[in-house]
């Protein structure tokens, strides 16, 4: 865990601000809290799918939060280091995005300590600064549950169950403008786009 921890707090961040906390949780009166707030959303939030798609989310496994023995909170703090960050002043919300780097070296440092992690954002966030007593400036911007697993999946399970598919790669990759799908210069890398190499 602190492993994993201390790759997440070597992420880079606008500035060199590191604009994040980490709240570990393992407290079960705090995440049945937690799993409450998750029930109540994730019912709130079923009523925006029509059936029969409506059946089929409320039957996914989105969350371990009690199955799981840590918990984590990851948290964005603007005001670290005062009003004046380094490249935060034109695109405020780099200071986020910056938190956001910080997680995606958690998930990748738990995948090699083959720890499995999942972000559970069916939550309100109001909930969680109420139950965590986060500061009023303090904003939670990940929910985690952390623990072994059996095996991971070669493909996200939404994708397995047919909820949404993986996109190509070439249908998201643009040259020079928005939508400007021209390869000028770009064959060599184009090309490669187009066999869908898998690198993973």
């Amino acid at each position: 865990l602190s492993r994993i921890l201390n790759a997440a707090h070597h992420a880079p961040s606008v500035g060199f601000s590191q604009p994040w906390n980490f709240i570990l949780i393992k407290d079960i009166t705090t995440k049945k809290k937690i799993k409450d707030s998750f029930e109540e959303e994730k019912n709130r939030s079923s009523k925006l799918v029509e059936e029969p798609k409506r059946t089929k989310y409320l039957s996914f496994k989105l969350e371990g939060i009690l199955e799981s023995p840590i918990n984590l909170c990851v948290t964005y703090d603007p005001s670290k280091f005062g009003p004046f960050v380094i490249g935060r002043s034109s695109i405020p919300e780099a200071g986020l995005y910056s938190v956001c780097c910080a997680i995606q070296n958690l998930w990748l440092a738990a995948r090699t300590e083959g720890v499995g992690l999942g972000w559970v954002s069916i939550l309100s966030n109001d909930t969680l600064k109420e139950v965590l007593e986060l500061p009023e400036h303090v904003v939670p911007i990940a929910y985690l549950c952390l623990g072994y697993v059996d095996e991971f999946a070669q493909k996200p399970d939404l994708e397995t169950a047919g909820w949404l598919p993986r996109l190509d790669l070439k249908d998201v990759v643009y040259f020079e403008k928005w939508q400007d799908t021209k390869n000028v210069g770009w064959n060599e890398i184009q090309e490669m786009i187009k066999t869908n190499l898998d690198y993973a």
